[in-house]
């Protein structure tokens, strides 16, 4: 690890059942189970309980970019803090260097279209966002639930796309190995065609959040 905000291949694939995704061009782990069923099930409660129409940092004019809900869950909620405990033990970043988990609803044809995670160097608001704690370094997002058709997560550069199964973890790196942002994250939250998608994001810095 380079700073308290980082982890390392090497920590993640300690982990068992974690997988690397083929790639030359991102950083790009996966982990199945990775929350078992009761736990997916008490965090799609308290999303259901506090989610909000999403919003977007830098928005671009497409008023249909992001159309799920979403919400920031309480860090006191003892299933939150299940949560964090397994994500620190995971991949090992200090808490300090995360932002609030946030929680996701996707209902039928819903979606977040092909984004990236961390603030454009020189957008509207990178200041505003990462003046203090820097630009975002890994991304951990977990499906909580399998919806009945779509909903699935896909890589643009790559051609990969992730099926939501209950529990599973996608991790990945924001940035290249010198420390400038990965255009090859892109990646596309694609609409659910049946039932109700939800997702768990975890955000981490390069400094310490607030």
């Amino acid at each position: 690890m380079d700073s308290p905000g980082d982890t390392s291949a090497d920590r993640l694939l300690a982990w068992p059942g974690v997988r690397r995704t083929p790639t030359p061009l991102l950083e790009l782990f996966q982990a199945g189970g990775f929350l078992n069923e009761e736990l997916c099930a008490r965090l799609i409660e308290l999303i259901d309980a506090n989610r909000r129409p999403s919003t977007v940092a830098d928005p671009n004019g497409d008023d249909y970019f992001r159309t799920s809900e979403t919400c920031d869950l309480d860090a006191a909620d003892p299933a939150v803090q299940e949560l964090e405990y397994l994500l620190h033990a995971f991949n090992g970043i200090d808490p300090a260097y995360g932002e609030a988990v946030q929680g996701q609803r996707y209902a039928v044809d819903q979606e977040f279209k092909a984004h990236t995670d961390y603030f454009e160097p020189g957008g509207a608001d990178f200041e505003r966002y990462c003046a203090g704690p820097g630009q975002r370094t890994w991304t951990a997002m977990i499906f909580l639930n399998e919806p009945g058709a779509g909903g699935g997560t896909r890589f643009k550069q790559i051609g990969k796309t992730f099926q939501p199964e209950t529990g599973k973890l996608l991790t990945w790196n924001n940035r290249l190995p010198g420390g400038e942002v990965n255009p090859a994250t892109i990646h596309h939250g694609m609409k659910v065609r049946k039932g109700v998608k939800y997702v768990i994001t975890k955000w981490y810095r390069e400094r310490p959040w607030r």
